[in-house]
């Protein structure tokens, strides 16, 4: 890697999946892998294309049941380019012998280029390089260059380039015993002007899809349809030393997109009005450009070279298109099926780094959830709850898309999967909608559509809580936390754990700061949520009651992660590490074994921790304060070193947050966690699974752990505080935020030093506090504020 690419030297089979989802592009709209053209899906390449919130659902038949599955769909493969010697097979690096390749990934332009150069026999070569983009300022436009050049050998070269509509979603192994036939109805044709098209729909959300393509060449180009094709074909006469170049230009819609009357007419007439590569580059690298200067980042070294590339992956699965549509955060970007596409609870990690960027973005994300209220309404009805419960996984309309089963890798047996009561998602989106207002200044989302969703939200979990008479507390119980290994007590008949203490605490902040927004509210707005959702005051006191006496465990002097926490089976560590090496996965491992990690003092990635993610110490000791328990600096040592040693990592995530934590106070060991973080996907960390899709969570926490993590960056109460954690391994750094309609706020951060700078353009003064003082800063005013350590 340099500053600003990123290069792999050499063909690697064994590494094909990993680079195809780190070359990506993707424009937020939609996104297409890194895969080679020439090369179809088979256990090597898995070339794939996404769009944004189009999915499909399928029931399949798996260990004996009917299993119902919502999948973000593999659209038709748009990149089809293969090439061949008259007579001869067509080229691949599978199958013929190459000399040199190259792959490079340009992060300032969001441009691919590879290189081959294959080995033609009796010392003739041919080089192929080619450049892609997915472009960034037209949101339906793709395009590929390709550059021919041979040595000792003249003659033709035959060229055939397709959009094919035989594809199924078959990137995931333990996936493929589910049905991944989602397109159906496909058909291809021929329009004016060098025009081929392809068009289908999906087979039970019914999206209809259409790209169409050109070929652009300096010989004849012919056209055919062929069983789920759409085909260019041109001959090229090739002589030593001279490039010769076709270009492929497609357009892609579908019947989600607003303001056209039909995804096909649409596409043809879209990619017939494009001038060409060179005017399809200028417009991408300007777009592209003007992404840069918004979220601006800069880190020196190593370190800022991988933040690049994780803000380009971010920027590629939510940027500014992503705002007109109705699309959540997809765990794993649009850059593979992992997770079947699903939206988590990973806008905790991506919507404050985008709030302070691109709040227009979060605001769209936002309104995903707040479209599907009424869905979440009514799966708390059918729990017999009232308010709202978010699923824990969601798709198209907001149901639980949770699966039923899952299947065990290294046993091969498809396990019960109780995932889907980690209700502390809801927590998480009333979270979103406070930090996203705290720092856009957007209190008309706030005291509309936000202080709704906090309301159901709270509503679900006042009503969720149990009064205990005897220990005078309320529980909350039947639940999974943030950790996942733990979904049920050992030799327990049901699902589920008692007293989750950061679902606890999480749930106490949302009844709390629930409150606070509706007594805020204006009267006339505060009458009418009244009577939409019929609240009243007895309901208020209620939830003022609960936010105070929910139960949060402790043993031996910590937090406990859930009730009887502390009275499971310390886990052999040791043992465990010397027999498997890798142990992140040791809930695979030990239910291979035939055992489970519900006996055990053993979690998968933080979950008490996150508590020190979301919230400042002096918020955390408020809010345990307010639960009635004293939350020193020393209880919180101990608790983080408790489940420091319990805590196996096998979430992307769980570096990021320790890192985080460790930042206060142990910074020798925080950065081991951060670099943990900063490698997840590029390193591949967890064992093959970035090739399934990146982490798009973790991608966006590490940015975030510069934006806010290190400064102490908060945005409350209408001013920007910052308590700096210098770190040795990054002691100098800088970046630009939108902030309360300031756009271009600069802070640098170097050598004890705090730089701001306001820009002109600014709306009024900022306020900014340090632990030791406050300062106020004008448009166009530039502070430099010591700090103490």
């Amino acid at each position: 890697m340099t500053g600003w690419t990123w290069e792999y030297e050499g063909y690697d089979p064994a590494e094909a999946r990993l680079r195809e989802s780190l070359c990506t592009l993707g424009n937020g709209y939609f996104a297409t892998r890194g895969a080679l053209p020439e090369c179809t899906a088979d256990e090597v390449h898995y070339p794939g294309t996404y769009a944004a919130g189009c999915y499909n659902r399928l029931t399949s038949r798996v260990a004996g049941r009917r299993v119902e599955n919502e999948d973000m769909v593999n659209l038709p493969n748009w990149l089809p380019l293969r090439f061949r010697l008259p007579g001869g097979a067509w080229l691949t690096p599978d199958t013929a012998d190459v000399l040199e390749h190259r792959e490079i990934l340009h992060l300032a332009p969001g441009l691919f280029e590879r290189m081959t150069r294959y080995d033609l026999g009796e010392g003739r070569t041919l080089t192929v390089r080619q450049e892609r983009l997915v472009h960034m300022a037209d949101p339906h436009m793709a395009a590929l260059r390709t550059e021919f050049t041979a040595q000792r050998y003249a003659g033709p070269l035959e060229v055939e380039a397709a959009l094919d509509g035989t594809v199924t979603n078959a990137g995931v192994a333990r996936y493929r015993d589910l049905d991944g036939r989602h397109l159906t109805h496909v058909h291809s044709g021929i329009a004016d002007a060098g025009t081929v098209w392809l068009r289908c729909r999906t087979r039970t959300s019914d999206i209809r899809i259409a790209l169409a393509a050109r070929l652009l060449a300096d010989s004849p180009v012919s056209m055919r349809k062929d069983n789920g094709r759409a085909v260019h074909h041109t001959r090229l006469h090739l002589t030593p030393g001279h490039t010769v170049t076709v270009d492929k230009l497609v357009a892609l819609h579908t019947s989600r997109d607003p303001a056209i009357s039909d995804p096909l007419h649409a596409a043809v007439d879209r990619v017939g009005r494009v001038d060409g590569w060179a005017a399809l580059v200028a417009s991408h690298r300007t777009a592209w450009g003007q992404l840069w200067r918004r979220g601006e980042l800069d880190v020196p070294g190593e370190a800022g070279t991988i933040l690049r590339l994780h803000l380009f992956h971010v920027l590629q699965t939510l940027s500014p298109h992503t705002a007109d549509l109705d699309v959540g955060v997809p765990a794993r970007g649009l850059h593979g099926e992992a997770y079947r596409g699903h939206v988590f609870w990973d806008e905790l990690f991506v919507l404050p780094y985008l709030n302070l960027h691109f709040p227009e973005v979060s605001r769209a994300l936002l309104h995903y959830r707040y479209r599907r209220l009424e869905r979440a309404r009514t799966a708390a009805r059918d729990a017999g709850r009232r308010g709202a419960m978010y699923p824990w996984q969601s798709g198209s309309d907001g149901r639980e898309e949770t699966q039923q089963l899952h299947l065990n890798p290294r046993s091969g047996r498809w396990m019960p999967d109780h995932t889907h009561l980690q209700h502390h998602v809801g927590s998480a989106i009333a979270y979103n909608v406070w930090q996203y207002c705290e720092a856009s200044g957007d209190t008309e989302f706030l005291h509309t559509k936000g202080a709704e969703m906090l309301l159901q939200i709270s509503r679900f979990w006042a009503d969720a809580a149990e009064y205990d008479p005897h220990l005078g507390r309320h529980h909350i119980r039947g639940v999974v936390g943030p950790d996942e290994y733990h979904d049920a007590y050992p030799d327990a008949d049901r699902p589920g754990l008692d007293d989750n203490a950061y679902t606890n605490v999480t749930a106490a902040w949302v009844l709390a700061h629930t409150i606070d927004v509706l007594r805020s509210l204006p009267e006339p707005r505060r009458r009418e949520l009244d009577e939409r959702t019929g609240l009243d005051a007895g309901e208020l006191d209620h939830w003022e009651e609960v936010s105070r006496t929910l139960h949060i465990p402790f043993h031996d002097g910590v937090i406990s992660q859930f009730e009887g926490y502390g009275d499971l089976e310390e886990l052999d560590w040791h043992g465990y590490r010397k027999q498997y090496g890798d142990i992140r996965r040791l809930d695979r491992i030990l239910e291979a074994e035939g055992d489970t990690v519900n006996r055990y003092q053993a979690s998968k990635q933080a979950d008490v921790l996150m508590l020190g993610y979301l919230f400042s110490p002096a918020e955390l000791q408020a809010l345990f304060g307010r639960l009635g328990h004293s939350l020193d600096e020393h209880i919180w040592r101990r608790t983080v070193d408790y489940y420091l040693h319990r805590t196996s990592h096998g979430s992307t995530l769980s570096g990021l947050v320790h890192g985080w934590v460790l930042a206060r106070d142990r910074r020798a060991e925080a950065w081991a966690f951060c670099q943990e973080a900063l490698q997840g996907d590029i390193a591949d960390i967890q064992g093959g699974t970035t090739g399934e899709g990146i982490h798009l969570g973790a991608m966006a926490g590490t940015l975030d752990l510069v934006q806010r993590g290190l400064p102490g960056l908060e945005t409350r109460n209408g001013a920007l505080r910052l308590n700096p954690v210098p770190l040795p391994e990054l002691s100098s750094y800088g970046f630009t935020i939108r902030y309360h309609g300031h756009w271009g706020v600069r802070l640098r951060l170097e050598s004890g030093r705090l730089e701001i700078e306001v820009p002109a353009s600014g709306p009024g003064p900022i306020d900014v506090r340090l632990p030791d003082r406050t300062a106020r800063l004008q448009p166009g005013e530039t502070g430099h504020l010591p700090l103490t350590d």
